[in-house]
């Protein structure tokens, strides 16, 4: 899966002739709406801006922030921490890197989702990988089995990684920062998330255009003022990244303690750590992008991409950057195990900014977590409809077993709720890559050609 999901990136970086990285600045510029109006005229397209939710719409800043709840979670701090430890710190430098290519597949797979959506039986706009498969792919008979594959998969992945694994990393967090048990955190977050996605796009929407910058630059602040503490520490943690990463040797010690890894394991779990993160190539970001109130699908594509830019480029590097700077990496509990997952990262805050830094990390997963459970229940939703043949009569039933299924992630033991994460991954992302792989001949002309003709100066 790993060679599937980083070879497609990189086929396609090529095949775009590097738009993903050329045209990175235009595609923050429309992320943000500082976007110059003129080119707006030479495409004719202005988007409209409704109201939020209405005919299944919402804003593009709307759909990229609830593409961002679902994709910035606890991948951003707790897999950061996990992929270092089990990876060394090499592995830092394999996510971002495998986040560069992953942008062309997220930039090709949200632009199809976006010009082939379609609409469910209200006539709202129902958009994703399986509209595409079903509407696009050469052989129809293929096409519709591929798209039921995704939708099945997505749901399932919905529930696993879009939902247990963040729960379960709230609980934890909740339980080690403040002592809350397990059970009544699972309690208060089915209530909270029920409440949330009973609103639809809608609700979800207006809920993650505002927890999404907040806790994304709060997290960032908090992350910065580590970083300064340890400041001195910063080039050695930086030398010793690139080298983790590029030596065929084992490296320990330093500021990276007992951590051993070859660059092979850098290798592999930093890409699988950033593709968690990131789920570039996994397709379910599409179905967020698809809900954006514009015609202009290559746009929406670029603006798509700007989340993995975010989320792995931005938000990993600087928690990797803090673990390896704090020299935290490698620490051991009082029992003599090696700190992983949320001890990991709580130690490295505690190291700068005392009890309030544990604190403070405590809050921020329990923030990423929730809007990442919230920001997957319009995409495994709107799965789940298009396996009912885009009926929306039962869409009650599974947001209320959503709702459930957060408990559940709550009190069960983490290694059985990451196993089943990562085996939804995988499933999903084989026809995802499919499709994409089939039909990225003519979408990467299109794209070129917009670049080339009129998209910009």
């Amino acid at each position: 899966m790993l060679v599937l999901l980083l070879g497609t990136g990189i086929y396609l970086t090529i095949r775009l002739r590097f738009l993903n990285i050329r045209r990175l600045g235009f595609a923050l510029k429309c992320a943000f709406g500082l976007e110059d109006g003129r080119r707006e005229k030479k495409t004719g397209e202005t988007g409209r801006r409704g109201k939020a939710g209405k005919n299944g719409r919402v804003s593009s800043f709307s759909s990229l922030t609830t593409e961002l709840a679902a994709t910035i979670g606890t991948g951003n701090i707790l897999g950061v921490s996990t992929a270092m430890v089990l990876g060394g710190p090499g592995a830092l430098f394999w996510m971002v890197a495998a986040s560069v290519t992953g942008m062309a597949t997220k930039l090709v797979e949200s632009t199809l989702a976006v010009k082939y959506r379609g609409r469910n039986e209200k006539g709202q706009v129902a958009g994703g990988p399986m509209y595409v498969m079903e509407r696009a792919f050469p052989n129809r008979r293929i096409g519709h089995l591929l798209a039921v594959s995704f939708a099945l998969f997505a749901v399932c992945a919905s529930f696993g990684m879009g939902n247990m694994t963040q729960a379960n990393s709230i609980a934890d967090a909740l339980l080690v920062t403040f002592g809350v048990p397990k059970a009544k955190s699972g309690l208060i977050f089915t209530i909270l998330t029920i409440l949330v996605v009973l609103g639809g796009i809608g609700s979800i929407g207006r809920v993650t255009q505002f927890v999404v910058p907040f806790m994304g630059i709060a997290y960032m602040v908090g992350t910065v003022a580590v970083i300064l503490f340890h400041w001195k520490n910063i080039p050695m943690a930086i030398g010793g990244i690139f080298t983790a990463a590029l030596s065929p040797q084992a490296v320990s010690g330093g500021l990276f303690g007992q951590v051993t890894a070859s660059a092979f394991q850098s290798l592999r779990w930093g890409v699988s750590r950033g593709i968690f993160s990131n789920e570039a190539g996994l397709g379910a970001s599409g179905i967020s992008a698809a809900a954006a109130d514009t015609e202009d699908y290559i746009k929406q594509g670029y603006i798509s991409m700007t989340g993995v830019f975010l989320d792995t480029v931005v938000i990993c590097t600087a928690t990797g950057l803090a673990l390896a700077a704090s020299g935290v990496l490698g620490a051991t509990d009082s029992a003599g195990n090696p700190l992983t997952g949320t001890a990991l990262t709580l130690a490295a805050f505690q190291s700068a900014l005392g009890e309030f830094g544990g604190q403070f990390m405590g809050i921020s997963i329990v923030l990423f977590a929730f809007a990442t459970i919230i920001g997957w229940a319009y995409q495994g939703e709107r799965a789940f409809e298009f396996l009912l043949g885009g009926r929306v009569k039962y869409n009650l039933l599974y947001r209320f077993l959503y709702g459930l299924v957060a408990f559940a992630g709550c009190i069960c033991p983490l290694q059985i709720v990451w196993s089943l994460s990562d085996i939804c991954n995988g499933l999903m992302a084989v026809p995802n890559l499919i499709c994409v792989l089939a039909l990225s001949g003519g979408i990467c002309k299109e794209l070129q050609r917009r670049d080339k003709n009129f998209l910009f100066d």
